[in-house]
């Protein structure tokens, strides 16, 4: 067996660290505890004190002083009535209470699928205060593979699933990324979503999904060269929120972003089969 390169092992062991740095985050994806659906008149919500609403066009948010919400732009406290407006897949941290500072939970404000909800963030969540990194295969080079980027005229929007049932989405598709995977002749395609700078995000099944790795996940490609030419770095591949917590919306992948091979590489479940 060839010997890694240290500095390969060293930039993806950076990697590695950046991510679980990046999901300990406070009030990031691991405090999720809610996911709620706002109803055209005043009512109370689980999890988070005030009476919530929305006409459709804005969220409204009604508080007394002994509620103890905050906004979190301003801290502020929330007295009245207070109002904000979204685009469709935007999302604001809201109002936040809780804990000795007022600061432990985070209300955010979401707009999905054309409907508001909100989503509470507690940084008391088991799920955040007991996480210990995401387990992974080990890093294996067989798993950086070259490929090409097949650009299309113009993008594509493709209707897709979610995590959340209730909630559709849509897959803008930018092209093909090309490639062929280890000990594999055949050539492989997965349409690609452009991300910023030009950078690429490609979601997809493949044959260890439900046995050592989640339902789905997702890869981050750098912004192909001039030629096209692109790498897609399999060890790098991550899961989506949704696997940590019920109470996501992320998507699914396009119908024929399926490999029929074992990727067995990248982030695996809490407890691979066998545990």
């Amino acid at each position: 067996m060839s010997t890694i390169p240290t500095a390969k092992l060293e930039r993806w062991q950076r990697f590695r660290d950046n991510r679980n740095k990046a999901l300990a985050a406070r009030h990031g994806w691991l405090t999720l505890t809610s996911f709620q659906w706002l109803e055209d008149s005043p009512a109370a919500v689980e999890l988070a004190p005030g009476l919530w609403s929305t006409d459709g066009t804005t969220a409204a948010l009604t508080a007394v002083p002994e509620d103890g919400l905050s906004l979190v732009e301003s801290g502020k406290p929330v007295s009245g009535t207070v109002s904000a407006a979204l685009a469709d897949e935007e999302s604001l941290m809201w109002v936040r209470f809780g804990g000795v500072d007022g600061t432990q939970v985070v209300v955010e404000l979401a707009m999905r699928g054309g409907r508001y909800a909100i989503r509470t963030r507690d940084e008391g969540s088991p799920i955040f205060t007991e996480f210990d990194g995401v387990p992974t295969y080990g890093y294996d080079p067989r798993w950086e593979v070259a490929g090409r980027f097949e650009p299309y005229p113009e993008p594509v929007d493709v209707p897709i699933a979610t995590a959340n049932p209730l909630v559709d989405g849509i897959h803008r598709t930018v092209g093909e990324v090309v490639f062929r995977l280890p000990d594999s002749p055949r050539e492989c395609r997965l349409q690609a979503e452009e991300e910023k700078l030009g950078a690429l995000t490609v979601t997809f099944h493949d044959e260890t999904n439900g046995d050592t790795t989640d339902d789905w996940r997702k890869l981050a490609l750098p912004r192909p060269r001039p030629d096209g030419s692109v790498v897609l770095d399999f060890n790098r591949a991550i899961k989506y929120p949704s696997a940590f917590t019920p109470y996501g919306t992320c998507p699914m992948p396009v119908k024929n972003n399926s490999l029929d091979v074992r990727v067995e590489a990248g982030e695996l479940q809490p407890y691979p089969a066998g545990d």
